[in-house]
């Protein structure tokens, strides 16, 4: 009788602790009231799957080989892919639990004793040295049998620790695409720039030399020759923070594909024309962005992680099944020693369940549990962020390319006014100051049409990384 109650109470502890452990992990939910982007975005963007390798869609081979090259050699992305490495071993350490542990122990020693030695002729005992050989050579094994789902929990958690360092890495990578294709696209900007300075100083030069020779056949005063060598001097000011500019996006690029700063001076310092935009850009929908961006995925991977943490940590309140297997061989000569069982063996079960801890074991769950809640505020608030990065890039691409088309129509009025107004002062009928005002608002919207052009190719960079794609073409190997 006493028998069948131990068994029914050690069932009914069983079946608690099943219960209570190996409860099966909700994934992660979202709110999908956001079912498409916001009306006041969608110039230039459609509704269709984003595509992987989404810098093709630029048709810049040099640009396309920086990416691939920064892909091979960043030092960031080698760390990251180190640290699943890391959490892959961690995994296999975590695995091992599931199978039993053998060991095996040897020893050899020289003994020197003092035995006693019985004389029956004179019914006495004497003490006598005895020196002899011992060797030893023993096999242990112990093997928890998981019953309740401690290890296989902890196997869980360990396994979505490398899910999550495999999604931290695609993170990685999706910051470093973007950051390469935005630095390569600053320096061509940055080119650009330099170029209509330079043709504006070679404008205003000879906007200088027609002054001066006016000035000595009396036709002006000085007063207008000092204007348009203090607006030339005023323009050349702004090569060499541009020319600074430039070598700093260089030295940026060359980090980012693992190499020395100066690296890349030969290759990139030619000037190039700015990526150009493609006439519409897919993005998906809000609901394919969830499930796309890695920081996302990593998170939901942290909540699967933490929930698997707090069923090993209950899984302490309830006993440990353990089977122990021992056996040890003796000899005093080497050759006596054999692999069958000799002098000593034992094998049985044992059981193991706390009974007082100080509530080491209730903290425990208490810290779990809290890490665990932790990781679904911490997804709530990426799913929030990720939605926010990508409305606000695509509303920044959608105005910047409004802006930009505002400032060529801007531009082309400013080349009418220029021409005109040097023909008026040219035949005497204009003043100095309106050729002076034209070619300084031309000059000045020409630079702030060529920022827009780079502004609407960073933008849609920066609506390409909110939209988390690229790591797809890129397999950790």
């Amino acid at each position: 009788m006493a028998e069948r109650r131990a068994l029914a109470v050690g069932s009914v502890l069983i079946l608690c602790g099943l219960i209570l452990v190996c409860g099966p992990y909700v994934r992660a939910q979202t709110d999908e009231s956001t079912k498409t982007w916001a009306p006041t975005s969608s110039r230039g963007v459609s509704t269709e799957r984003p595509a992987a390798e989404w810098w093709n869609s630029f048709h810049d081979g040099e640009l396309t080989r920086l990416i691939h090259r920064a892909v091979n050699n960043n030092l960031d992305l080698r760390l990251a892919a180190a640290r699943v490495d890391e959490a892959r071993a961690a995994r296999g350490v975590a695995k091992s639990a599931f199978y039993p542990s053998v060991g095996v122990t040897t020893s050899a020693q020289r003994l020197r004793e003092r035995v006693p030695v019985f004389n029956p002729s004179t019914n006495t005992a004497a003490f006598y040295p005895v020196e002899l050989n011992n060797f030893q050579v023993g096999f242990d094994s112990a093997w928890e049998i998981d019953v309740f789902g401690r290890i296989r929990n902890e196997v869980k958690a360990a396994s979505a620790n490398v899910r999550s360092a495999e999604e931290d890495r695609r993170d990685i990578l999706v910051a470093l695409l973007a950051e390469v294709a935005r630095s390569y696209a600053d320096l061509r900007g940055f080119q650009l720039r330099l170029e209509i300075a330079e043709k504006n100083i070679q404008t205003q030069e000879d906007t200088v030399h027609l002054t001066q020779a006016r000035a000595a056949a009396g036709l002006v005063t000085q007063l207008d020759v000092s204007r348009a060598v203090a607006e030339l001097e005023t323009t050349k000011a702004v090569v060499p923070s541009l020319r600074s500019a430039i070598a700093a996006s260089i030295h940026r690029i060359s980090v980012l594909l693992g190499q020395e700063p100066t690296a890349l001076e030969n290759e990139l310092q030619t000037s190039a024309p700015v990526p150009v935009v493609p006439p519409e850009v897919p993005v998906g929908l809000p609901s394919d962005l969830l499930k796309r961006r890695p920081d996302v995925r990593r998170a939901d991977d942290e909540i699967a992680a933490a929930a698997a943490n707090v069923k090993a940590a209950k899984a302490d309140y309830f006993p440990k099944f353990t089977l122990f297997g021992s056996a040890e061989r003796q000899a005093t000569q080497l050759h006596d020693l054999s692999l069958s069982l000799g002098n000593f063996f034992a094998v049985g079960p044992a059981i193991s369940l706390p009974l007082f801890t100080g509530g080491r074991i209730r903290s425990n769950i208490a810290v779990q549990n809290a890490r665990w809640k932790q990781t679904q505020i911490l997804y709530q608030s990426t799913v929030l962020n990720s939605l926010e990065e990508t409305e606000n890039a695509l509303v920044n691409y959608s105005q910047e390319q409004e802006r930009r088309d505002r400032l060529q129509a801007a531009v082309s009025q400013n080349q009418t006014a220029l021409k005109l107004s040097q023909e008026l002062y040219t035949s005497g009928l204009g003043d100095f100051l309106a050729v002076l005002d034209a070619e300084r608002q031309l000059y000045g919207n020409e630079d702030l049409l060529a920022q827009s052009q780079t502004a609407v190719t960073t933008n849609l960079i920066a609506l390409y990384k909110a939209l988390g794609g690229g790591w797809e073409s890129f397999p950790q190997q």
